[in-house]
């Protein structure tokens, strides 16, 4: 492991810790750079930030203490106006189960230095209306044309006046992904197994420690995921291990064959971070897995928030889905661009929606996604087609290396 990924996460451990960093004065200034540098792409800023603030070559500038700030004053904006709109919801008997973000936050020592760009929260489908309805009348509105509304598995709204973000989920994933739509089954009825917590409603902490797990191995297969959704499994594994059916949990990942990659996840959380084999009640079934931390961290590191480190790696993404369902089918991937560039209809219904009723039109998307990607291959530095098909060849290795396709 590179030196300053050792350092970033150990100061990372202090954070969640609620600690200061001590010791360790051998941290160059150039070090520190960097290692701002790797918190800003995973989000994490403030937390490292404040653990470190007091070390000698930290560069103390008046910008950084000023961004920090902003970021932090902005968390807290964003986590009252939610409170609000959560206030406004319940008022209307509705019971919207808020996953990840909020729930996640108040596990932090300091929960306001854990960013989230938005909330997330699962509706009964029946109660969209009536949710949409009162989040209009607090000030929130959508881009989303209302036809698409009724058919979407999730609408995004942000309010007019605040910067709060919220994504109304009537699923917790999109029905018609081949990779991971059917995961939905895991959360049936997932209301009547529902829990409240510092006032809001959320999933019964079996199905949230599962569902962590879901939303890292879905990010995986796209282009991958940042620390600070390891950094949440730890934190919500601790807090809630003696009321997690963790067997259950085991059989899930088996069902969706991400039980090596989990037990990765908690074997770096509890070298590197703070996951707590005994305050967990973590089951041997996870310790049993024969598993190798190595190259799973080094993708992590380098993936940024949700994979979105640079843009070649973001277009890889299609290589590696492409690479799971084929394997559903009992076939093996292949390396090539050709379904990075020409993915089929049902893939690219969600972003080019005329496909729905006009499937004939896939060479019309074919031809607004060769436009867009030249686009962005002439305004970025970080993105070429041969980068992709070496990320998109090293990360379908990953995926072998891990179980998750043969």
């Amino acid at each position: 492991m590179e030196r300053n990924h050792e350092i970033f996460l150990n100061i990372l451990q202090c954070a969640l810790k609620g600690q200061k960093l001590t010791g360790a004065e051998d941290i160059t200034t150039q070090q520190w750079d960097e290692i701002l540098s790797l918190a800003k792409a995973h989000n994490v800023l403030p937390l490292i930030f404040n653990a470190g603030f007091g070390h000698p070559n930290l560069t103390d500038s008046a910008a950084l203490r000023s961004q920090v700030r902003q970021l932090v004053m902005l968390q807290t904006v964003k986590t009252s106006q939610f409170m609000q709109l959560y206030g406004q919801l319940k008022e209307k008997d509705v019971k919207p189960l808020v996953v990840k973000g909020l729930v996640c936050r108040n596990l932090y020592p300091q929960p306001d230095l854990r960013l989230s760009t938005d909330e997330d929260i699962l509706i009964p489908e029946e109660q969209f209306d009536t949710c949409r309805q009162v989040m209009e009348s607090y000030g929130m509105a959508t881009n989303m044309p209302e036809d698409e509304q009724q058919s979407a598995y999730e609408v995004p709204f942000r309010k007019t006046d605040g910067p709060l973000y919220v994504e109304l989920h009537k699923s917790l994933f999109p029905p018609q992904s081949d990779a991971y739509g059917d995961w939905n089954r895991f959360f049936e009825r997932a209301g009547e197994r529902a829990v409240e917590t510092d006032g809001i409603y959320t999933l019964g902490h079996t199905d949230h420690m599962f569902y962590l797990i879901c939303h890292a191995f879905k990010h995986f297969l796209h282009s991958g995921f940042g620390i600070r959704q390891l950094c949440d499994m730890a934190m919500y594994a601790n807090a809630y291990g003696q009321q997690i059916d963790w067997d259950r949990v085991y059989k899930n990942c088996c069902e969706i064959n991400a039980q090596t990659f989990a037990a990765t996840l908690f074997a770096i959380g509890g070298k590197y971070l703070v996951f707590d084999t005994e305050k967990a009640c973590f089951p041997q079934c996870f310790m049993d897995q024969a598993v190798d931390e190595t190259n799973m961290l080094a993708d992590l590191l380098s993936a940024g928030v949700f994979g979105g480190s640079t843009m070649s790696r973001k277009h890889s993404s299609n290589m590696t889905l492409d690479a799971v369902s084929l394997d559903k089918q009992g076939k093996r991937a292949k390396k090539s661009l050709k379904n990075t560039l020409f993915p089929s209809a049902e893939k690219l219904k969600g972003r080019y929606t005329y496909l729905e009723e006009k499937p004939y039109m896939l060479p019309k998307a074919w031809a607004h996604r060769l436009i867009n990607y030249i686009k962005e291959s002439r305004s970025a530095q970080d993105n070429s087609a041969l980068e992709t098909l070496q990320i998109g060849s090293e990360r379908i290795a990953l995926l072998r290396e891990y179980k998750v396709i043969k």
